[in-house]
């Protein structure tokens, strides 16, 4: 598998940047994780929008969704032109039910909500869905192909229950959206770099890449607040950032 960053900036993009987005790729399949503001221009550095098998949005966020909604053009002009004969599959939770109205799209679009602990298959590719500590209904996504296992945290709160997910994953995808200097006393819904590292240790990671970041932060101020935390290979997201596993 396959892990690249298309966007990793949150609430709001910097010049240039993308807020959260994924392109996880298998032997067989492309899937989407997330199509944040800027995500999709990021995605055709790698595949055409028609090309995806499949796409996961995590949270009906606007951060995390502001681009599905073109996507939902792209896919729908693909297939009058031919270029594609089936709706994309999109994996997405029924609420807030405002937002999950409008994820179907004429005939583009075949929307699957997602439920606590559902589990699919895309291709080879095993998914499943697992509950979080945020505002709205939140999951994240544990990735298996049978050699490998990835779980993308989504956005999630000091009360989220990790180790129920999974115990030693092959890379763990976290949110860092707080720094010391600019961390509420009482976080809600978000964890800081500090507490995803710990939170990284404590399921054994393999490894740690970490993004929903500030635009402001540097990669050095994130990665010097976590790295004392967390004993495995640390990433920090940057738009292109790669990792491939086994």
């Amino acid at each position: 598998m396959r892990w690249t960053v298309l966007g990793y900036q949150s609430p709001y993009p910097g010049a240039g940047g993308a807020t959260p987005g994924y392109l996880l790729e298998s032997e067989d399949r492309r899937i989407l994780i997330d199509c944040g503001s800027g995500v999709l221009s990021q995605l055709d550095r790698y595949c055409r929008p028609y090309e995806l098998d499949a796409v996961v949005l995590s949270h009906l966020h606007h951060d995390h969704i502001a681009d599905f909604f073109v996507l939902q053009y792209a896919v729908r002009l693909a297939r009058q032109m031919g270029h594609r004969t089936r709706p994309l599959t999109v994996y997405a939770p029924a609420a807030p039910e405002k937002w999950a109205r409008l994820l179907t799209y004429h005939d583009a679009i075949d929307w699957r909500p997602i439920e606590e602990h559902r589990e699919t298959f895309v291709g080879s590719l095993h998914l499943s869905f697992h509950p979080t500590d945020h505002p709205i209904p939140c999951y994240a996504v544990l990735t298996d192909n049978g050699r490998s296992r990835i779980l993308y945290g989504a956005d999630a709160g000091p009360r989220t229950d990790w180790r129920r997910m999974v115990r030693s994953p092959d890379l763990f995808v976290c949110e860092a959206t707080y720094l010391k200097r600019n961390a509420p006393s009482h976080p809600t819904g978000h964890l800081s770099a500090e507490q995803a590292a710990v939170a990284a240790e404590q399921i054994g990671a393999k490894r740690l890449l970490l993004t929903h970041l500030f635009p402001e932060y540097t990669s050095a101020e994130v990665e010097h607040e976590a790295r004392p935390h967390f004993s495995g290979t640390l990433y920090v997201a940057g738009i292109g950032l790669s990792i491939r596993l086994g």
